[in-house]
C-alpha cells in the first residue's frame, strides 16, 4: 500500500505545486498530504475545502484540488469491503481464516488494503481476486467450487479464422453483424430536480479497416450529436431534464459488422523501420503518465529480449512473458492509478487495459510501434469492456495484439496458440482509437475513467457524476 500512497504524492507535488507556488501553500500542501499519506480523507478534504475558502487562488489551481478530493472519493469507494465481508468470502473454502493468513495474503499483495480513517478497507473485488493470485487459493477453489461450463465460441472460432485466411491468403476474414441496444440509466434524485444531464455513450467507429457498415437505428432523444472521426473516443452525445424520483435513462441502438484478422507474418516480409517517419516518431514515444520508460521497463526490456533485433520475435517474447508472469485480476479504477503498467509490475497482477499499456510501453520502449484500442468484447455470453493493442512492422502494416487474452493452451496448434499476437476475433465493438483524449463535445469535469472511455460519462453543471450513481447495459443479437 506504500505504492499507493506514493502515487497521490506524487500526483500532489506534480500538480498542486506547480499550480500554488506560494510559501503558504507548500505548508498546506504538506498538512494535505500527510493526512491524505495517513488515510485521513475526510480531513484532508477538510483542509482543502478551508484553503480554496481563504485563498485567492487560480482557477487552474482551484480545478486541480477538487480533482485531488475527487481522487480520495473514488479511492475510498474502491475500498468498501470490511474485514467481515472478507473474512465471509474466503471462509467459504479457509473455514479456520485467521489475522495471520490475512496479513500473509496482504503483504504478498494478493490480497489489496488500505488503511482509511483509521480502519483496514480492502478493494471491493479483492476477495475473488485472492483466488486468482495466489496459487494454493486458487487450487483450493478449483477443488471445492462446481466448474462452469465452458461456453466460449473461441476454441472452434480461432481454428476456423486461421483457416478461412490460410486458405485465401488474406488478413481479414468475413465478418459478423451484430446489433446492439445500450443504455445507461442514472438513479433517482443523482441531481436535482430540473435539472440538464450531459451524457456521452460509446459509439462505434468508422473509421477502421475492421469495423464497417455502422448504422444507428434509434436514440431516445430528438437531439443528439455524433463525435467526429478525428476524435479517439466515439461518442454520441445528449442531454436529459432529471425529474424528482425518477430514473434517467440515455438509451441508443445500432448495428455494425466486425470482421476478425490474422496476419501469418513470414520473415521476408518485414522491412527496415523508416525511424524518421511521423508515424514511427509518435508510436514509439513515451505518454507520460502511462507510458514511460522507468528503469524497471528498461531493465526488463534487456533481460527479456537480450540482443534480440526481429520486431515479430521481440513482441512474441514480450506478450509471453507478461502473459506468464501478471495473472488477470479484477482492476481499481484507472483514474487512482499514477502510472499503470507500474502499477502491474508492483502489484504482480493486471487487468486487459493494465497489461495493455505495459505491452505498448515495452514495445515502444524497444523501438516497435504501438498504440491503444478499446471498446467491447462480444462474444456470445462474454460481453463485458475490453483492451487491446495494435503494434506496426513495416512492410505488413497494424497488427491487431490482445495482451489479456494471453496464450490459447486449449490447441496444440502454435497458429491457435499464439493467434492473439498477430490476430484478433470477430466478437469486438472498436469505440477508441487512442487513451486518455479529449471527448466531443468537451467535458467540463474531470472524467470517471480519464484514460478509457467505454461505459460512457455523465456530468450536470454541479460536478461529474461518478459510477456509484448510475448503471449501464446493453443487449446483442447476431445476425
Amino acid at each position: 500500500m506504500k505504492t499507493v500512497m506514493k502515487h497521490f504524492l506524487i500526483l500532489a507535488i506534480a500538480a498542486l505545486l506547480s499550480a500554488c507556488t506560494s510559501p503558504s501553500a507548500v505548508t498546506r500542501m504538506e498538512q494535505i498530504d500527510a493526512e491524505e499519506a495517513a488515510g485521513n480523507f475526510a480531513k484532508a478534504t477538510r483542509l482543502i475545502d478551508f484553503y480554496i475558502a481563504e485563498n485567492e487562488l487560480s482557477p487552474v489551481c482551484v480545478y486541480e484540488l477538487n480533482v485531488r478530493k475527487d481522487l480520495m472519493h473514488r479511492t475510498r469507494l474502491d475500498f468498501n469491503k470490511d474485514r467481515t465481508a472478507i473474512v465471509e468470502y474466503i471462509g467459504k473454502y479457509y473455514p479456520d481464516v485467521n489475522d495471520e493468513m490475512l496479513s500473509r495474503w496482504e503483504n504478498a499483495n494478493t490480497l489489496e488494503s488500505m488503511v482509511i480513517e483509521g480502519e483496514k478497507r480492502y478493494y471491493s473485488r479483492a476477495a475473488p481476486n485472492l483466488f486468482r493470485l495466489d496459487r494454493e487459493a486458487k487450487a483450493r477453489k478449483a477443488e471445492i467450487d462446481t466448474p462452469a461450463e465452458d461456453r466460449s465460441v473461441l476454441p472452434k472460432h480461432l481454428p476456423e479464422i486461421i483457416d478461412e485466411l490460410g486458405k485465401s491468403g488474406k488478413t481479414q476474414a468475413s465478418p459478423v453483424k451484430m446489433r446492439v441496444k445500450y443504455e445507461l440509466t442514472l438513479k433517482p434524485n443523482a441531481v436535482p430536480d430540473g435539472e440538464t444531464v450531459r451524457c456521452w455513450l460509446p459509439y462505434p467507429r468508422e473509421d477502421h479497416r475492421r469495423q464497417s457498415n455502422v448504422q444507428l437505428l434509434s436514440v431516445n432523444s430528438d437531439h443528439y450529436v455524433i463525435s467526429p472521426e478525428e476524435y479517439a473516443h466515439r461518442t454520441i452525445y445528449m442531454e436529459k431534464i432529471a425529474r424528482k424520483d425518477e430514473p434517467l435513462t440515455f438509451a441508443i441502438e445500432f448495428s455494425y459488422r466486425h470482421a476478425a484478422e490474422w496476419f501469418n507474418i513470414q520473415k521476408k516480409d518485414i522491412q527496415l523501420y523508416d525511424t524518421q517517419s511521423e508515424l514511427y516518431k509518435t508510436f514509439t514515444s513515451e505518454r507520460p503518465p502511462h507510458v514511460v520508460f522507468t528503469d524497471s521497463i528498461k531493465a526488463i526490456s534487456q533481460r527479456i529480449l537480450s540482443n534480440e533485433t526481429d520486431p515479430r520475435l521481440k513482441l512474441k517474447k514480450l506478450f509471453v512473458w507478461i502473459n506468464t508472469t501478471f495473472p488477470w485480476a479484477g482492476a481499481r479504477e484507472y483514474s487512482t492509478l499514477q502510472n499503470i503498467p507500474q502499477y502491474v509490475l508492483e502489484n504482480g497482477h493486471g487487468d486487459c487495459g493494465q497489461v495493455t499499456l505495459l505491452l505498448i510501453t515495452l514495445a515502444r520502449y524497444n523501438g516497435i510501434p504501438a498504440r491503444w484500442q478499446s471498446g467491447f468484447q462480444m462474444q456470445p455470453g462474454n460481453l463485458n469492456m475490453h483492451d487491446w493493442g495494435e503494434y506496426y512492422i513495416e512492410g505488413v502494416g497494424w497488427i491487431p495484439v490482445d495482451q489479456s487474452y494471453g496464450v490459447k493452451t486449449f490447441s496444440e496448434s502454435d497458429d491457435v496458440k499464439y493467434f492473439y499476437t498477430n490476430g484478433i476475433d470477430a466478437y469486438r465493438w472498436i469505440v477508441n482509437s487512442d487513451f486518455s483524449q479529449p471527448l466531443f463535445p468537451n467535458k467540463i469535469f474531470w472524467r470517471s475513467d480519464d484514460v478509457d472511455f467505454q461505459r460512457g460519462e455523465l456530468e450536470w453543471r454541479g460536478g461529474n457524476i461518478y459510477y456509484n450513481l448510475w448503471n449501464w447495459d446493453m443487449d446483442v443479437t447476431y445476425e
